[in-house]
């Protein structure tokens, strides 16, 4: 059989074939890569007697999410309620929504969701956090809530100390609300490439979180979660003393951008097969896949098996590299390979993700969570 008719009969035909038949562009995660990543955060996660709630807004994919729980963690983290009921319907049983819900919309479809799962959600407010304990108490329902604080991102959570005492003194005068924990994100030391440097950051910055969990405890509130960490300060996030759970989810992928600028060392597990389409001069090559196919815009894409050069150039449907030195190789209708940018960014861009082991197909993967950004 040749490529053209392996490829009419679409990729979930293609398993136990080799990589190549593909048609392209194809988004590809190399099982062996990305299961080792997934063991070596578990694994940082029991050594220092913490949990692990991987957040998932990145791959969106209920077949890695259960990679996920399988290695141990307790349960996911994710950006929006869409994400979350589709995990739920995939059979995740305890989920943080680390984001403020605001909306009757949203607020309804949290309510539902608690008869099949925990489904706690982060608020910083009593402006955020009134309407979601009212709804829910009309509706016979407490929503598990959890106080985002301010550690030095300044986006969104409420200043550290008083400030979430006083919030969850009036969490706790809310009947359709229960107050279970606090959370941050420490994302101010991501970019540090000096790691005494980082770790002396991360340090600082989550203990203003553990200290305003104290602060809660001694006010006479029940604090089990103090969540914390991403992938930018693994693994020093890992290590922080009165934490419970990181949530460090794009590890997993270890794309450009994390390996960049946030000088991550896991190795990358996400990528993009492309076939080159033309070759206008001996050090351009055009691909056929551009921003509607990859992500670019937190990092650059980059090719791997080629003469030393880069992506420069990347437009609707089409892909630019510039070779250092004229080259033949590779000729118009190879296939090239290129390292995810941003794997948040680029996988919501596809339907699939083909799972690869060595050259072979191994898996077809639904993102089951693509376009649920509400």
């Amino acid at each position: 059989m040749n490529d053209i008719s392996v490829a009419a009969v679409g990729s979930g035909s293609l398993i136990g074939r080799s990589v190549s038949m593909l048609d392209t562009p194809a988004l590809l995660a190399d099982l062996d890569i990305v299961e080792a990543n997934i063991s070596r955060i578990a694994g940082e996660c029991r050594a220092n007697g913490i949990s692990w709630r991987p957040h998932v807004k990145g791959n969106k994919t209920i077949e890695i999410v259960r990679m996920e729980l399988a290695a141990g963690a307790i349960g996911i983290t994710c950006a929006k309620v869409g994400e979350a009921e589709v995990m739920v319907e995939g059979g995740v049983r305890s989920v943080l929504i680390a984001n403020e819900i605001v909306g009757a919309p949203k607020i309804a479809r949290i309510v539902a969701l608690q008869d099949r799962a925990e489904v706690m959600v982060g608020v910083d407010s009593v402006a955020n956090c009134a309407p979601i304990a009212t709804f829910a108490n009309r509706s016979g329902a407490v929503i598990p809530v959890v106080i985002e604080v301010n550690v030095g991102m300044n986006r969104a959570g409420v200043a550290p100390g008083q400030d979430v005492v006083a919030l969850a003194d009036a969490i706790a005068k809310m009947p359709g609300a229960r107050l279970v924990g606090v959370m941050a994100w420490e994302s101010q030391a991501t970019a540090i490439a000096d790691p005494i440097e980082k770790a002396g950051v991360v340090r600082e910055a989550v203990a203003l979180l553990t200290c305003s969990a104290d602060a809660c405890r001694k006010a006479g509130h029940r604090i089990d979660i103090v969540s914390c960490g991403g992938s930018g300060t693994f693994p020093y996030c890992a290590s922080q003393p009165g934490i419970t759970e990181i949530e460090a989810g794009g590890a997993i992928f270890s794309d450009m951008h994390y390996r960049e600028h946030y000088h991550l060392d896991f190795p990358p597990g996400l990528f993009l097969l492309t076939s080159v389409i033309s070759r206008p001069t001996p050090q351009r090559i055009i691909l056929d896949a551009g921003r509607k196919a990859m992500s670019c815009d937190a990092a650059m894409p980059a090719p791997i098996g080629l003469p030393p050069g880069k992506v420069s150039k990347v437009s609707a449907e089409h892909a630019a590299i510039e070779l250092e030195a004229p080259s033949i190789f590779p000729e118009v209708g190879e296939k090239v390979q290129l390292v995810a940018g941003y794997g948040d960014t680029t996988v919501h861009l596809h339907e699939e993700i083909v799972a690869t082991r060595g050259s072979r197909i191994e898996a077809v993967w639904k993102v089951a969570a693509r376009g649920r950004i509400k």
